[in-house]
């Protein structure tokens, strides 16, 4: 993954060039580049102060943010759940690297759309993945099912309260 993280470094060094090519974020969301079982690529969209709860990917990951900005809290297992041991924040240009036993939570706390490249080591899709209740944080298992349900809430959430 060291010379795809350089690869997506230099993409993201010209974030202005990927958004152009690739257009605003709209909307919550995964549009799919590439997935195999070797490899998945996607750029994910997150709304004006999204929150997605904590949860794994189980595969390495590569992160570069495009446009808007992402904030990290990096979580880890302990007796009976989880606890934020670090945080970081990603802006237009930055690339992160996620191993493969990461638990992270994801805020997008500006007024605007945030757009990301992702690129995992596996079959994103068909890796059974976990999540955590964002009070309780109890682990249950994560799916297409809920992560799409989570993205249309946001997106529920944010287009009615443009409406007001």
């Amino acid at each position: 993954m060291d010379a795809v993280k350089e690869v997506l470094a230099s993409a993201m060094s010209n974030h202005a060039a990927v958004l152009d090519a690739l257009g605003g974020p709209k909307k919550a969301g995964l549009d799919v580049m590439h997935n195999s079982s070797k490899f998945t690529i996607f750029a994910a969209h997150w709304t004006p102060q999204m929150n997605l709860l904590p949860h794994d990917h189980m595969m390495k990951a590569l992160i570069g943010i495009y446009t808007g900005r992402e904030d990290n809290i990096l979580w880890r297992r302990r007796d009976g759940g989880i606890e934020a041991y670090e945080a970081s924040c990603l802006f237009k240009g930055d690339v992160v690297a996620l191993p493969e036993n990461a638990i992270h939570s994801v805020i997008n706390p500006l007024q605007q759309f945030t757009g990301g490249i992702h690129i995992y080591d596996g079959d994103f899709f068909a890796t059974e993945r976990h999540q955590w209740d964002p009070v309780s944080l109890i682990e249950e298992p994560s799916d297409g099912d809920s992560i799409r349900a989570m993205f249309a809430s946001e997106n529920e959430r944010f287009f009615s309260s443009c409406e007001t």
